[in-house]
């Protein structure tokens, strides 16, 4: 049950809409709409909560284009065929266009995202110099939980340009004056912010909040600040951070996969963050959704009848799915692939692919019929709910689905090839942390893992998710596994070009 929405009143809705919210412009200073600080009256210290719950509507309203465009480039997956994004398509294979809208549009969104986040912090701020010292703890709390949202944000601008800027106020005419930030220099960034942070916040699952329900706790930030430690390969505070979380005891794998990326897995003990969308139990009226059509097929038809199609922008790729029938893969592979008849004939077009298990089918397991596209022969099923999940009423395709962003699949793994680089652990072996994961999908144990085995386990585990399989390929010089289908990777295809927009307007390095 989400809970969130009920700290959603005409009141709140009013800061929603005013707070920080950047105008679609081509530069990420250009800012309109902030609250007017005298609407407020901030001896009401009650009503501090309001402006964290407008951060996470402002870290919610993520673009469609964000996920896809951060998730790409890995071997993992393809983007949908030919058509109106054909720069898109072009990045897929490497080919990169400073000019192309998604590129400024991830840039911008980021960063405004990052000065709206700036302004719920000094909102909060304010409300913390007229409260009651017996305030200051809650205050300092909210003001952790921003913190995390916003390193995320600077955390994702590095990976993807490398020297970026770090933006920390309301006013970052300021700031990017002086220029731009290495991408190690944010990761060192990203880790003192959290060393911040976490000492403020809940040591508890997201699920066991009761002010923000599934709200941000500091497991979500250590989570983080392990993943820049792995960017900078110190390995030993991998094993350090990620080693703290697994003996924590708060988190367990969800035992069903499937179910996991659907509703019943929402806000699970398996989540360390997760963002979380709802039309408030009601067929009608306001919704906060993420817009889940670019993943979906172009065609189906529901179990649930009208709910709706996608774009057929994001397609599994067909080394990820034969290389998961190598393994004998089932639940996984049913999980993360949506197949149509095409790719499925695709497939067995490849005499070593003749006999496929019974689960390979255009019919999902609970009914939703998959029918051929002319952009994609296969779907994300990780980016997909059952039609018969959505509430009657509304016809989005993954209406109200939950966006995962950490889980707790992803921290062993962490833990386990950090393991592997020669760093001392502090609680199970990296065969151990290996093996949990893999029962779950109901593979038999191995030993003497080694770096490839964990980078083979996590394609298995996590593809489709965030870019991770891109960004550790990048991260390990492993160019050969990103060179497939006819597409040649090298280093000096790392990083996306800055968008030329930002160019034109920013202090930027052509």
């Amino acid at each position: 049950m989400k809970r969130i929405e009920k700290l959603i009143n005409k009141t709140i809705w009013a800061i929603l809409l005013s707070l920080g919210m950047v105008s679609c412009s081509d530069k990420i200073n250009e800012q309109e709409g902030q609250l007017n600080a005298d609407d407020l009256d901030y001896t009401n210290t009650e009503d501090m909560i309001d402006p964290l719950v407008g951060a996470y509507q402002i870290f919610g309203t993520r673009g469609w284009e964000e996920p896809l465009l951060l998730s790409v480039r890995g071997d993992d997956v393809n983007s949908g065929g030919l058509g109106d994004q054909q720069p898109f398509w072009d990045t897929d294979q490497f080919i990169y266009n400073k000019d192309y809208w998604m590129y400024n549009s991830l840039f911008a969104l980021h960063y405004s995202d990052i000065v709206g986040l700036n302004t719920a912090m000094e909102l909060i701020n304010q409300y913390r110099s007229y409260a009651d010292p017996s305030y200051y703890d809650e205050a300092d709390q909210y003001l952790a939980e921003i913190k995390v949202m916003r390193a995320w944000l600077h955390f994702n601008l590095a990976r993807n340009w490398g020297n970026v800027f770090i933006i920390n106020t309301t006013e970052p005419d300021t700031e990017y004056i002086n220029g731009t930030v290495s991408k190690d220099g944010v990761m060192e960034y990203v880790i003192s912010e959290m060393n911040e942070a976490i000492p403020n916040l809940l040591d508890a699952r997201p699920n066991e909040r009761m002010d923000i329900y599934g709200g941000i706790t500091k497991y979500a930030a250590m989570a983080l600040q392990a993943m820049a430690y792995q960017e900078l390969e110190n390995y030993q505070e991998v094993a350090n951070v990620t080693g703290e979380i697994i003996n924590s005891d708060k988190f367990m794998l969800y035992p069903d996969y499937y179910n996991l990326f659907k509703t019943d897995g929402e806000v699970s003990n398996e989540n360390l963050w997760e963002i979380q969308f709802s039309d408030f139990g009601n067929a009608t009226g306001d919704t906060f959704y993420h817009l889940y059509a670019p993943f979906g097929p172009t065609a189906y038809v529901p179990a649930r009848p009208d709910a709706s199609g996608g774009w057929g922008f994001f397609e599994p790729s067909m080394k990820y799915i034969k290389f998961m029938l190598d393994r004998g893969e089932t639940v996984r592979l049913e999980t993360s692939v949506l197949f149509t008849p095409d790719g499925i004939n695709e497939i067995q077009s490849d005499p070593n692919y003749a006999d496929l298990p019974g689960f390979v089918t255009n019919t999902t397991p609970d009914g939703d019929v998959i029918n051929n596209s002319p952009r994609a022969d296969f779907f994300s099923g990780k980016h997909y709910l059952p039609s018969n999940q959505i509430i009657q009423g509304r016809n989005n395709y993954g209406a109200g689905k939950n966006y995962i962003v950490f889980r707790y699949a992803e921290i062993l793994l962490m833990y386990a090839e950090a393991l592997t680089h020669g760093a001392s652990g502090n609680g199970m072996s990296a065969d151990q942390a290996v093996n949990m994961v893999r029962s779950r999908a109901g593979l038999g144990n191995v030993s003497g893992v080694t770096t490839e085995t964990v980078m083979d386990e996590k394609l298995a585990e996590l593809a489709m998710e965030w870019g991770v399989r891109y960004f550790d390929m990048i991260r390990l010089d492993w160019y050969d596994e990103l060179s497939y289908d006819g597409r040649t990777f090298t280093a000096d295809k790392e990083l996306l070009p800055y968008p030329q927009g930002q160019v034109d307007a920013l202090p930027l390095e052509n």
